[in-house]
Order: C-alpha cells, then structure tokens, then sequence
C-alpha cells in the first residue's frame, strides 16, 4: 500500500510540474521573447557607449595636444586644408587614390553597418507561433487535470 502511495505521489508530481511548465511557457511566452530582444538591444548600447567614450578620450587627446602645443595646429593644417608648404627640405608623401578609396569604403562599411537581428534561441521562436502556443497551452492544462483527477489521494473506504 505504501508504495502504492508513493508511485501515486511521483506520478502526480511529474505530471502536475511538466503541465505547469507547459502552461508557464505559453502564458510567459511573450515575455520571454521581449527579454531576448531587450537582452541584445542592450548589448548594441553598450558597444555603442564604449565606442562614444573612445572618441570622447580621443577628442580630449587632441585638445590636450593643442593646448600644450599651439604650434600643432599650423603643422596639421597642411594635411586637413591640403595646404602646400614651401619649405624644399622636406618630402610629403601624397595618398593614392586607390588607397583612399579603400579606406573610405572600410569607413562606409563600419557607420553602414545596421544592427543585428536579436538572438533568439530557436526553441523559444518556435514556441511563440500563436498555434503552437495554443497547443501548449490546452495540453499543459491538460496535463494539470489529468494529475489532480488521476493522482490525487482517494478518501479512505469504510469497512
């Protein structure tokens, strides 16, 4: 009898969380899938602030540059305006045009760049069709009252 009891309780418990896992997904599915999407938008802000706080550092380098060094600006004006000096000492060495045009393009590419699809795990994009969803909603309740009317304790019989 006691092990009657016992097999009863396993059966009743395995039957009764399975139904309410399945009732949980279905119910929470909606959910589940915004945390995914939410989890990776928040992954793309944080790569975007790293990046932003590396231009910030970048941009107060060179005004730290300009401060100490107020000649600076007369040297990179050549570079940035595309001014000629006249000294005859030097060589500047000139760009070709392919190699910017390539740089330009790896530049294009990278701020072209959109964002990714959010990783959602491929069991969850399954489970949140809306038929597939209905489904598992009926058999978790399903399973839910088989074990409450299948397993539950019998009222003991009177001899």
């Amino acid at each position: 009898m006691q092990r009657h009891a016992v097999l009863h309780f396993l059966l009743f418990a395995a039957f009764f969380s399975i139904g309410a896992a399945a009732l949980g997904a279905a119910v929470l599915c909606g959910d589940f899938v915004q945390y995914c999407r939410n989890k990776s938008l928040i992954k793309e802000a944080e790569l975007s602030v790293q990046r932003l706080e590396s231009l910030n550092a970048d941009y107060n380098a060179l005004l730290g540059e300009l401060e100490k060094d107020p000649d600076l600006l007369k040297r990179i004006a050549r570079v940035t305006l595309g001014t000629q000096t006249a000294d005859p000492n030097t060589a500047y060495p000139k760009a070709r045009d392919r190699e910017l045009t390539v740089a330009r393009k790896a530049l294009e590419e990278e701020d072209t760049r959109e964002p990714s699809e959010p990783e959602i795990p491929t069991w969850l994009r399954r489970c949140s069709e809306p038929s597939k969803r209905i489904l598992l909603f009926i058999s978790g309740a399903s399973l839910i009252l088989i074990s409450l009317v299948c397993f539950t304790a019998k009222p003991a019989q009177e001899k």
